[in-house]
């Protein structure tokens, strides 16, 4: 396409001719393809922004002065509108050791730990330990009820079923228990 004709085609697309729109298109289209896919190396996202570039170049054709290339013109909508696409999906990052600035004052970040170590699992283990002689400890009736709710997972319906005990007396059961439960933890 010659650039007389670009020029015409522009005119044309000012004044809302489709044909000139698509003439545009076809002419660029590859090219900003091209230019859109080194920086972004993802082909739907490249897609959706060569859309949005061409239908943003239209949107502002009025403003393109002829002085220039179009082409130029184009390519730089093109690489704004990437380059604004990339900073938006930027996500804000903070630094792990230092506090965080909020409204209120400063945070520190704080990170579980979720790795295992050897005192740990000694630790865990006396401590699944005490709570399985804490439950042998109570009455049978507390013991049960605390057994099936949380060694074996079972729902307060399939409780009261199994144990043919109305389901307002498997809930104050298992209250009951877990008091019993804390108060012989805190002792020891």
């Amino acid at each position: 396409m010659q650039t007389e004709e670009i020029q015409k085609n522009i005119k044309r697309a000012i004044q809302g001719d489709e044909k000139a729109y698509k003439a545009l298109l076809k002419r660029y289209e590859r090219g900003i393809y091209n230019m859109i896919y080194q920086m972004v190396k993802n082909r739907e996202e490249t897609e959706d922004l060569v859309q949005e570039t061409f239908i943003k170049a239209f949107n502002a054709l009025d403003s393109y002065n002829d002085q220039f290339a179009f082409s130029t013109w184009l390519y730089k909508i093109a690489f704004n509108n990437c380059i604004d696409s990339i900073r938006k999906k930027k996500l804000k990052t903070y630094p792990l050791d230092k506090p965080i600035k909020t409204k209120e004052g400063q945070v520190q970040q704080e990170i579980r730990d979720d790795s295992t170590s050897p005192e740990k699992e000694i630790l865990f283990a006396e401590k699944r330990k005490q709570i399985n002689e804490a439950i042998g400890c109570l009455p049978e009736r507390y013991k049960q009820v605390i057994i099936l709710r949380h060694k074996e997972e079972r729902s307060y319906e399939e409780i009261s079923e199994m144990m043919k005990i109305p389901l307002g007396t498997v809930k104050a059961r298992i209250f009951r228990a877990r008091e019993m439960l804390k108060r012989c933890l805190q002792e020891e």
